[in-house]
């Protein structure tokens, strides 16, 4: 990996992160096409994104800085210092009920099927086309059948728990984080752009911490020929993962995702041909 990869694969990771596009999926097809993973130390990969996926995140705790410390500010005020009810509590509070019961599916699967998401299954290039595919697919029915009248004050802790498992099922590649949250949201009857900001608020939490234990588990495999890149790489998705937040925020306030539902069928339709014609290693 050279400079100029470092930079392509931290704006790739930075600006498919949010956008419901799948960054597992675009990251994986740009190393293969690239010939960047490794067949003898694949880990060194896994390292790589493991790292740079800490970029985004530190996009989503600076965009929202003032949500997360209000949120904060507001449960420990009025759980642990005072009690009230739920009904009671103030929205910055409750939001924080909401994103504690949206987080525990993404724990109990993440903790059950470690293995299998650390594993070969991730970097299959077969399951992320599937998976692009068939999540415009949902998400298409998601456009056509939600009543895009909810505001964020009134997402329930079941709309919580049902957007969470959603999360859950962004473990497969190639469904991407935000898209299956996004598409859970609409079908519960979020606005779009609601939809998407509980989406990288609930994100919080799992990216945050499954990142921090991924590099923990993944420093004895960068060596110091790697810290360069990844450094570059890394505040680089910082810094095109914030400005894609920003641009998702704005343009579902306007718009609706079939601009990225057709972008997933395009881009997984041809990556079935890439791999049918030996273009690219599955």
């Amino acid at each position: 990996m050279n400079f100029l990869d470092a930079i392509f694969l931290g704006l790739i990771q930075g600006l498919t992160e949010f956008l419901p596009i799948s960054s597992t999926g675009h990251l994986t097809l740009a190393a293969r096409l690239l010939n960047l993973i490794s067949e003898e130390h694949p880990e060194h990969w896994t390292a790589f994104m493991a790292v740079i996926q800490l970029g985004t995140m530190l996009a989503v705790l600076i965009y929202f800085y003032k949500d997360l410390f209000g949120i904060i500010k507001n449960f420990i005020s009025e759980n642990i210092l005072t009690r009230k009810s739920f009904a009671e509590q103030s929205l910055n509070s409750k939001l924080g009920w909401l994103i504690i019961f949206g987080t525990i599916p993404i724990v109990i699967i993440g903790l059950l099927f470690k293995n299998q998401i650390e594993g070969a299954f991730t970097k299959n290039l077969y399951v992320i086309a599937s998976s692009l595919i068939i999540l415009a697919v949902i998400l298409f029915i998601a456009e056509k059948t939600s009543r895009f009248k909810k505001d964020i004050n009134e997402v329930t802790i079941f709309d919580s728990i049902m957007i969470g498992i959603a999360q859950a099922i962004s473990l497969i590649p190639g469904s991407s984080r935000s898209g299956t949250t996004i598409t859970a949201g609409l079908f519960l009857g979020l606005k779009r752009d609601v939809a998407a900001r509980f989406s990288f608020l609930l994100s919080v939490p799992a990216v945050l911490a499954s990142g921090l234990l991924q590099l923990y588990e993944s420093m004895k495999f960068i060596n110091t020929d790697m810290i360069l890149n990844i450094t570059i790489a890394t505040l680089v998705s910082g810094v095109s993962g914030y400005l894609a937040i920003d641009f998702l925020l704005k343009f579902l306030k306007k718009n609706s995702t079939m601009v990225f539902i057709i972008y997933r069928i395009i881009l997984g339709g041809a990556i079935l041909l890439l791999l049918s014609q030996n273009f690219i290693k599955s």
